[in-house]
């Protein structure tokens, strides 16, 4: 099992990298997303890996965070997702996308994916909330500031799970909770209340 590579980038395609690990070039397929923030050839890169074994080929998968990988393994666990179709989901929305959009039923933003219907969708929503956390969803969730800083993660992660667990106490949803949540634009030092605020604007009150 070969669970990253780190080498240099010998190679930057549309849909895959090459990755220069002592002498040894190693073709790796990824996504969009990860293709267009590879860093430029001759870079020193990690990318964190999956080997796909079929019948007709050894297939290398990429990813340039850990996150991404975990979900990855997430989407290729539901019946009739392949390889192939999880990383087209991962180009299109981040790994944390994909979580709010488990957790809030969005089943419409999974079926944005390429070979990804409507039916497979609501599948995946429907396997997958056993598998990710609702946790991780709120984690990195509007955490950047007004000025491009980054608040303090630990304390705004606690505040973020505070405002979605009083709005799920209000009678709220989980769905309907984190789309409030996620709307709110998160400044440095704000509170669960004022969070909360935000949240209730969001949801009409």
């Amino acid at each position: 099992m070969i669970s990253f590579l780190h080498g240099k980038v010998a190679a930057v395609l549309p849909d895959r990298v090459v990755v220069d690990v002592g002498g040894v070039g190693f073709q790796v397929l990824v996504s969009i997303r990860d293709a267009a923030d590879m860093p430029p050839a001759g870079s020193e890169v990690k990318v964190y890996t999956y080997l796909s074994v079929s019948e007709d080929a050894i297939r290398l998968y990429g990813f340039l965070s850990q996150d991404d990988l975990d979900v990855y393994r997430a989407l290729i666990s539901v019946s009739g997702v392949g390889p192939k179709a999880a990383l087209g989901i991962l180009g299109t929305l981040s790994a944390n996308d994909v979580r709010f959009a488990v957790f809030s039923d969005d089943d419409k933003a999974l079926a944005k994916a390429p070979g990804i219907g409507a039916k497979t969708a609501k599948k995946l929503i429907l396997e997958l909330k056993d598998k990710l956390k609702l946790e991780d969803a709120i984690q990195g969730t509007a955490l950047h500031s007004g000025d491009g800083t980054e608040p303090a993660s630990s304390v705004i992660d606690a505040e973020l799970n505070d405002a979605v667990q009083a709005l799920t106490a209000l009678g709220y949803s989980n769905s309907e909770a984190l789309k409030a949540v996620r709307g709110v634009t998160i400044t440095d030092g704000m509170q669960t209340q004022d969070i909360l605020k935000q949240a209730l604007k969001h949801i009409g009150l």
